[in-house]
């Protein structure tokens, strides 16, 4: 699955993060000898009937039609999963390995884990964006178990205490680099063309989590206690960074650096966005807009939080966002099973995340048939020093015949581990499209 999930750790591109620039787009006959037998092998895999068959799949589940539950894996420990050198670069420069890492990884996905996933004879050359963000950085100390992963815990330094910081917040700054996407779009059209498509694209959409941003400004358990403790504070700041937002998302637009992303696209902490329902008939390709899109919003830190004051605090300010699109995806870590009626309010809802930590049989009730039932089940399964496969199959068919009355999506994600064992995947996502199938 080739995304801007290629581009960063867990493919939620947020303002801060602007697409990754390199030093040189120049590619040396090595290096493409080596892409170019990489592509031909995704090219074959994307000829292949069955991706039409799950692209129906998938529009069907984002329409609310009858379809089985549709499995997808994501979030993936890389630097766990080589085996047999399946993942080891081969190539010399910082943009030829950039490019190798994102083929590699789709030709290994659908050896070992495709579960539904969908591969296209495409592979996008995303536009260079300069963006300055928010302009206050995260003051963080990294706590690290595993050297060589890009998972790790952090403790933040609260930079918003009081009224004036909230000043520290700034409106995100856009602009295109034509230059550097013309480079990167020439050098790609000569390494594979005849093989793949390379589709010159926009920004396909944003993570937006604001309180994902404040929880790294402010502390977390400081964040939660001025809910109480400081409320206006609290409004002012989120009054401020929504509008930092809205600012940065007007001016993609404005400049024409969106992408539809009703495609194989991961949408919010879910799936992928096949869809006919937007962009609507009278959109047009060339000035693309926000409401032919689909958007998304969490609070992932308002787990514990009551609905009212979810309401108050966090969803008050993500409809001011989440109204500009035409579909929307609710929700990632936070479970969401109680707070099903408060994310009614949100016009065009579609999806919504049920974490690990929500109570299926609740959740499955309240949302009924009206949304998609975006299923997380735990990766802790794959973390311990023994796997009992058998016991892993009973707990997800159980589950899943808790939630059989919904319209279904299922994503094993946030794997910060598999132990080192990478079949311990293979296996899971065998046995849960066995598992799908049949029920």
């Amino acid at each position: 699955m080739e995304e801007l999930a290629d581009y960063y750790p867990y493919g939620k591109l947020s303002f801060a993060d602007p697409i990754k620039k390199f030093k040189d787009y120049i590619i040396s006959n090595r290096d493409k000898k080596i892409l170019r037998e990489l592509a031909k092998r995704k090219s074959e895999i994307a000829e292949l009937p069955i991706h039409k068959e799950k692209i129906k799949f998938w529009k069907n589940l984002n329409s609310l039609k009858e379809v089985r539950p549709l499995v997808w894996v994501n979030e993936i420990p890389w630097h766990e999963m080589n085996v047999d050198d399946e993942l080891t670069l081969k190539t010399g420069t910082e943009f030829s390995k950039f490019l190798e890492t994102r083929l590699r990884r789709t030709i290994y996905q659908w050896e070992h884990m495709r579960v539904d996933m969908v591969v296209e004879p495409t592979i996008p050359c995303y536009l260079v964006v300069n963006d300055t963000g928010f302009g206050i950085l995260e003051q963080v100390k990294i706590s690290k178990t595993d050297e060589i992963s890009d998972i790790y815990s952090r403790e933040f330094r609260p930079q918003i205490e009081k009224e004036e910081d909230i000043e520290k917040i700034k409106n995100p700054k856009v602009s295109f680099d034509k230059k550097a996407t013309d480079e990167m779009f020439e050098s790609m059209l000569d390494i594979f063309d005849g093989i793949l498509k390379v589709e010159k694209k926009g920004i396909p959409g944003f993570w937006f989590a604001p309180w994902d941003e404040l929880v790294r400004w402010w502390e977390p358990e400081k964040v939660l206690a001025d809910l109480i403790l400081k409320p206006n504070l609290v409004h002012k700041t989120m009054e401020r960074l929504t509008n930092a937002y809205l600012s940065g998302l007007n001016q993609y637009e404005n400049l024409n650096l969106l992408a539809l992303n009703n495609c194989n696209y991961r949408i919010g902490s879910g799936g992928l966005g096949y869809t006919d329902e937007i962009p609507k008939k009278c959109y047009s390709p060339d000035n693309i807009k926000t409401s032919d899109l689909w958007g998304c919003a969490a609070a992932q830190i308002f787990s514990d939080v009551s609905p009212k004051m979810h309401d108050e605090f966090a969803l008050q300010y993500e409809l001011k966002w989440l109204k500009r699109f035409g579909l929307s995806y609710y929700g990632c870590c936070e479970p969401l099973d109680k707070k099903i009626e408060l994310l009614r309010k949100i016009p065009n809802l579609r999806k919504i995340s049920m974490s690990p930590w929500a109570n299926l049989g609740l959740g499955a009730s309240n949302i009924g048939k009206d949304y998609v039932f975006s299923y997380k089940p735990s990766p802790s399964i794959f973390t311990g020093n023994l796997w009992d496969s058998e016991s892993v199959k009973d707990n997800f068919t159980k589950n899943l015949k808790k939630i059989k009355n919904c319209t279904v999506e299922i994503l094993m994600k946030d794997i910060s581990t598999v132990n080192y064992k990478p079949e311990r995947l293979w296996e899971w996502a065998k046995m849960a499209i066995e598992v799908v199938e049949r029920l």
